[in-house]
């Protein structure tokens, strides 16, 4: 009963406060030009949205940390390393994030940091994980009890971390193209990790997990369609690197390809186009990413985004089971 009522309470203080921020942000965003600008190959569909402000991703950023932190402090959930861990790859690619939006802003173009630089950042966060991680004791093993798996990496599974936060990370950036699309996608995703932590004993990692689903839909306020902000890439750099953290603080890394199926196929739609332009010198889809490629053959954008939602139902009932009875 303890725990429905912590669960309750961070999803709805995350609500509130998310909500909140948004009255107050936005139109600070829209005074100082924080405007998104808009590719042209996506279509003239798109072309309405340029200039609506972005990094909207700070209106659930911040009042996720600070709900963490104000529990942390009261003590209303124990201190641990792997929040800490949590805490840091959340505001970590938040940051990488910010700086590419504003040096995109800046430039007046959608050319922020270098994949280098990014790259950079990403170390850098990659490695303190990795430190906290070993201080902390963490197995250095990748384990799948039902499939009989047990690879000791060592020093190597640092390099793991880095690989799974690179990927999550771009694959949320990916996603992000559809006006609540990859909002919606991260809080079921996030939703059904709370749930698989509760169950495997990480409820401090849970307990965030609900505060982040709280602070997501008070978000999706201002960014269902007709979107009044975007999140850019402050928020999905950050919803995709934390969404990994989790992923291998709980040890279900190999669920995360269930829960994020979504994620995954957009960001396997852009590969196999390149992959196919190079090969077959032709296109296999008409846009990528997939949501694109719907978007191309006519379906409204709030019904790409309620199916795509449905599938992400779908995957990540899924994903609790499989990670479970991993």
């Amino acid at each position: 009963m303890l725990l429905l009522t912590k669960a309750v309470f961070a999803v709805m203080v995350g609500f509130l406060l998310s909500a909140c921020l948004g009255l107050v942000l936005i139109p600070l965003l829209k005074r100082l030009k924080v405007g998104q600008r808009i590719s042209a190959f996506v279509g003239e569909s798109h072309r309405k949205k340029e200039g609506t402000p972005t990094m909207g991703g700070l209106i659930f950023i911040i009042p996720t940390v600070l709900i963490t932190l104000g529990l942390w402090i009261t003590g209303k959930i124990p201190y641990s390393d792997n929040l800490a861990i949590v805490l840091i790859v959340f505001c970590g690619f938040a940051i990488i994030g910010f700086l590419d939006d504003f040096l995109s802003i800046r430039r007046h173009n959608n050319e922020g940091l270098t994949t280098y630089q990014k790259l950079f950042g990403q170390i850098i966060i990659s490695t303190i994980f990795f430190y906290i991680y070993m201080r902390n004791g963490g197995q250095t093993s990748w384990v799948v009890g039902t499939l009989h798996i047990d690879l000791e990496m060592g020093w190597f599974y640092g390099l793991f971390i880095l690989f799974i936060l690179i990927g999550s990370s771009n694959a949320v950036n990916i996603t992000d193209g559809l006006d609540g699309l990859a909002g919606s996608l991260s809080a079921i995703a996030f939703i059904a990790f709370a749930l698989i932590s509760f169950m495997v004993g990480f409820e401090d990692i849970g307990i965030f997990c609900l505060v982040l689903v709280g602070s997501l839909a008070g978000f999706l306020i201002y960014n269902m369609y007709p979107a009044k902000v975007f999140m850019g890439d402050t928020g999905s750099l950050a919803l995709g690197g934390v969404m990994g953290a989790v992923a291998i603080l709980t040890h279900r890394e190999l669920t995360l390809l269930v829960v994020a199926l979504v994620f995954v196929i957009e960001t396997l739609s852009v590969i196999l186009q390149v992959f196919w332009v190079k090969v077959f010198k032709r296109k296999l889809f008409l846009m990528t990413p997939l949501h694109h490629h719907f978007e191309k053959l006519g379906w409204a954008e709030t019904d790409i985004v309620k199916l795509f939602c449905v599938f992400g139902l779908l995957f990540a009932m899924g994903g609790i089971l499989f990670g479970v009875w991993l």
